[in-house]
């Protein structure tokens, strides 16, 4: 509880800063300071996802996304962009609340222009598609095993569990899956580090005929020490290694302690955190000649891994993830919520394989076409398709959020001088003729 409360802390000083910078905007140009604030939001938003390693968990801008044509703002200006057009509608309605006259009215038409402009756009996106046309297709299975969290890493279920993936698997390829996923860690034991495991998923994919993507631990042995990574192994048709990603992203104080030295003291709190190293490049994935990504856990909300991963040659979004740490929160539906939004920002398909839930495919706009229900033992179907072509995000990136960093600065900065000036007013002496 005591960790958990540090990172809450954390966290909060950002909507702190977002709400202390809006006060002093607010208070020095009224209502111009007014339609500078969401301005200071996004950018502490945005800058939440970037220092010490990041946490972009579910910004303003996911709270639309299953409102689809509002979500379509995303292939062009990301998850941020969003963010600032949702909090200047929000900012339209106060001045509206707080003013009279022509202001009023303004506000209130300000507000409905900007919801009805960016959601007819965002329509006759969906309604045009051609993204569910393009590409070459592919049907791919998931796999949702559904072990326990408690049973996980339990030697006396080891054989059951792995028995039980590869069974689902066989059930998959038998009803067509031309692609496997497993979720992360889904070994229960290290891939390369155990002959008989490896030798027998490399048999199930040889004789499938069918390429698998799943996760398990990588040790990767040293004078120095031995390193772990929490990896997905991409194995091809044949069963060989094509591809190996070490997550980039790793979870503060689940898989490593941050600032180990200064937070000496937190050690004792959380003797059972994994000590893993981190990946330092984005892997391409081979698959039937094409290209996919991945992301593991909840490197997903990151929305400039994902953008990398594209730009790097991704034509197929990819993630595995084990939310039964989560149990029966709404954080597993936030997470699948926040990858949902990926698949809207770079124009592709995304598939999710979750150990417990919840596990699906989501089309370039957003649209959910299979999704399980969380804790249920299944198998997800459904058709994907590799895609090349680039939205307008893929391209620009974040430029919106950090035009809101420097917009915010600028304000801030005008807003001191104003206030230097008026506390120190220019006098002039008499003049002595």
């Amino acid at each position: 509880m005591f960790v958990a409360g540090l990172l809450v802390l954390y966290m909060s000083l950002y909507t702190a800063a977002a709400g202390a910078a809006s006060a002093v905007l607010i208070r020095r140009f009224r209502e111009t300071g007014l339609m500078l604030a969401p301005a200071a939001w996004v950018a502490t938003e945005y800058l939440r996802g970037l220092l010490i390693g990041g946490f972009p968990w579910v910004p303003l801008g996911n709270a639309v996304v299953t409102l689809l044509p509002l979500a379509q703002v995303a292939s062009l200006v990301g998850v941020y962009g969003l963010s600032w057009l949702l909090a200047m509608l929000h900012a339209c309605f106060a001045l509206g609340a707080i003013s009279t006259g022509r202001t009023r009215i303004s506000a209130g038409v300000a507000a409905l222009v900007i919801v009805t402009g960016p959601s007819l756009w965002g329509a006759a996106r969906i309604n045009e598609g051609h993204l569910t046309r393009a590409g070459s297709p592919i049907r791919v299975g998931l796999i949702q095993a559904n072990i326990p969290q408690e049973q996980k890493w339990d030697p006396g279920r080891a054989v059951s569990i792995f028995d039980r993936y590869l069974t689902m698997t066989r059930d998959a390829v038998s009803q067509g899956a031309q692609f496997v996923l497993w979720p992360e860690s889904s070994t229960p034991f290290y891939y390369e580090e155990d002959p008989r495991g490896a030798e027998a998923i490399r048999r199930l994919v040889r004789e499938s005929g069918t390429p698998l993507l799943f996760g398990s631990d990588q040790v990767e042995r040293d004078r120095a020490g031995d390193r772990y990574y929490n990896a997905a192994f991409m194995l091809d048709q044949t069963g060989a290694t094509a591809a190996v990603y070490r997550k980039m992203y790793l979870v503060p104080f689940g898989e490593y302690v941050p600032f180990k030295q200064l937070l000496y003291f937190v050690g004792p709190l959380v003797g059972g955190v994994s000590d893993f190293s981190r990946g330092t490049v984005v892997t391409m994935l081979p698959v039937h000649g094409h290209m996919a990504n991945t992301g593991i856990c909840y490197e997903v909300v990151y929305p400039d891994l994902m953008r990398t991963a594209v730009r790097t040659g991704s034509e197929l979004l990819t993630t595995i993830t084990n939310d039964a740490w989560y149990g029966t929160s709404s954080a597993p539906f936030q997470h699948f919520a926040m990858a949902s939004m990926r698949a809207i920002e770079e124009g592709r398909y995304l598939a999710r394989a979750a150990n417990t839930g919840i596990s699906g495919i989501v089309d370039p706009y957003g649209r959910v076409l299979t999704r399980t229900n969380l804790f249920e033992t299944s198998v997800g179907l459904g058709e994907v398709r590799f895609l090349q072509e680039r939205t307008v995000y893929a391209k620009i990136g974040d430029i919106a959020p950090q035009a809101a960093v420097l917009l915010t600065l600028l304000a801030l900065s005008a807003a001191r001088v104003q206030r230097f000036k008026a506390s120190n007013p220019r006098t002039l002496e008499p003049l002595n003729l």
